[in-house]
């Protein structure tokens, strides 16, 4: 199985569908591949002349993005999802990347992403809630753009109950199957090797559940145990099933 182990210095290759992707949302995309390695490779791909891709022109210097041109070949049909294909197809091969960073809510880049990951590679795709489930089931990880319009309040507001979460049978036993996966022989689980685990399983994330943090997660749910403990400087999590 290919490692997804992930290092500060890895090198990123950022593709963006601009006709499926807000500018508005850049900083918080550039920030969060921040802590996964180097955006080395900026593209937006799109039909520059329309007046709807004026958010992201307005972007694409101060963030160092090479903008594409793809003109529409018929009315409302442009090549920007192939070229965008192509372009990462040929990174894979003659590229040191080691991840892609997908941005879009379409979902035919979902066999690109299958591809990509056939390689070893990480896939971190970002689209809204409208994404169809298969792009980001192929994605390593994949983050919901539409979060970061609402505060922390509304974020809080919004975030499931205890039970809600208990009842989300897919989320159980992904969080279930980690924490055996990683356990000792007391069923101590280390959270850093149990989140190393979920994401190997597929793309997981907890701030999709409304919680900063995945012990944050854990604690809201009663059918686990938590504890932590200090080692130098830093604090150590651990968890186990009740």
């Amino acid at each position: 199985m290919p490692s997804t182990k992930e290092s500060p210095d890895d090198s990123i290759a950022l593709l963006i569908d601009a006709d499926n992707a807000p500018a508005a949302k850049i900083e918080f995309i550039i920030t969060e591949l921040a802590t996964h390695g180097v955006v080395n490779i900026r593209r937006a791909y799109g039909n520059w002349v329309k007046r709807g891709l004026s958010g992201w022109t307005k972007v694409l210097h101060e963030y160092a993005i090479e903008p594409v041109q793809l003109f529409d070949m018929v009315k409302g049909k442009n090549g920007t999802d192939m070229r965008l294909l192509i372009d990462a197809m040929d990174m894979l091969y003659t590229k040191e990347v080691q991840t892609f960073a997908l941005i879009s809510s379409d979902c035919d880049f979902t066999p690109l992403c299958t591809r990509i990951r056939a390689d070893g590679k990480q896939v971190i795709g970002f689209g809204g809630k409208n994404t169809p489930a298969p792009f980001i089931n192929a994605c390593t990880r994949f983050l919901y753009l539409d979060d970061e319009t609402e505060s922390p309040e509304q974020k809080k507001e919004r975030r499931p109950t205890g039970n809600q979460l208990k009842g989300n049978t897919k989320l159980m036993n992904t969080l279930r199957s980690a924490i055996d996966a990683a356990a000792d022989d007391d069923g101590w689980a280390a959270l850093d090797r149990v989140g190393a685990y979920i994401s190997n399983q597929g793309p997981f994330d907890h701030r999709t559940y409304g919680f900063g943090k995945l012990s944050d997660l854990f604690l809201a749910i009663d059918s686990f145990e938590m504890d932590k403990s200090k080692s130098g400087n830093r604090t150590v999590y651990r968890v186990r099933r009740k």
